[in-house]
């Protein structure tokens, strides 16, 4: 049975690490404000983005642009996988879930795949288990930027166009409620195609009217839709993230609440069991005399 000291010591750490995990949940929910109005705001732009050139890429020859060009994949084609993770942990399956789904994906990929990773949990997870890693980013979600996810793109859309890469797969968690994060794995390149239709069969190819010449509309227009997606994917689980931690820490303090009120009822029976067996102690030594 431990001794009165000792539990009045793990209480007193129980209660420490209690106001620690009440602080990062206050922490999370500050910054999950922030990250979820940034990722709402990027949402309605991304979604009609995706919208409009997922169907001009149906409608266009895909040879039109290299980014439209679908390949046909054989065991030797070559897929990138971008997996984005936290850079921390304290956050219950988040990164778990991202992982397990990834490496699912990577066991039933019949092609060699290699991986972007971004986020430091995946990094050290794929990395210390021996992936083949095409590239890297750490510790951005410190404070995020387009310009971070233009620089995913770019080297996404340089591997894809150089034929490093047959196809480009972006993975993450989206943020769905504050209790409620949805693994997405998702085609990124090449531009994915709408499945169009028209009472029932397939509707005409039909080309638009191009001002100025569709070349340099695709130019310009088939890197930013790579960028965006890739900034709304980092947005949304940039939020997924707080909103796990903040669940998790708040599940935290409610199981340390519970064990301080534990140990404090087995600390009074030990208490009371000492105090008893003085007492005893007491009478029969005077019942002795």
């Amino acid at each position: 049975m431990p001794s009165l000291i000792d539990l009045r010591r793990r209480i007193r750490a129980v209660k420490n690490t209690q106001q620690i995990t009440k602080a990062m949940k206050m922490v999370a929910a500050s910054k999950l404000r922030r990250a979820q109005e940034r990722m709402t705001s990027a949402r309605p732009y991304a979604r009609q983005m995706h919208r409009v050139l997922a169907s001009l890429a149906t409608r266009v020859d895909p040879a039109a642009h290299p980014l439209l060009a679908i390949r046909e994949l054989t065991p030797a084609s070559t897929t990138l996988l971008i997996i984005v993770t936290a850079d921390k942990g304290l956050c219950g399956s988040f990164n778990t879930n991202i992982i397990k789904a990834a490496g699912a994906f990577l066991v039933e990929s019949p092609n060699p795949c290699t991986l972007g990773l971004v986020g430091r949990k995946g990094r050290d997870f794929f990395v210390r288990r021996g992936f083949n890693v095409f590239f890297e980013r750490i510790g951005i979600f410190q404070k995020l930027k387009f310009d971070d996810a233009r620089s995913i793109a770019m080297t996404a859309i340089e591997a894809f166009v150089s034929g490093t890469a047959d196809q480009v797969i972006l993975a993450y968690n989206e943020f769905k409620s504050v209790i409620s994060q949805r693994v997405v794995i998702e085609p990124l390149l090449p531009i994915p195609r709408a499945e169009v239709e028209a009472e029932g069969e397939a509707a005409p190819l039909v080309d638009y009217l191009y001002e100025p010449s569709p070349q340099a509309i695709f130019d310009d227009l088939l890197p930013r839709h790579v960028e965006v997606q890739v900034y709304r994917a980092l947005l949304e689980s940039n939020a997924a993230f707080f909103a796990a931690q903040m669940t998790a820490m708040d599940t935290a303090t409610k199981n340390s609440s519970e064990m301080i009120n534990s140990l404090t009822l087995y600390m009074n029976k030990v208490r009371q069991a000492a105090i008893t067996r003085e007492i005893i102690e007491v009478v029969s030594g005077a019942e002795a005399l």
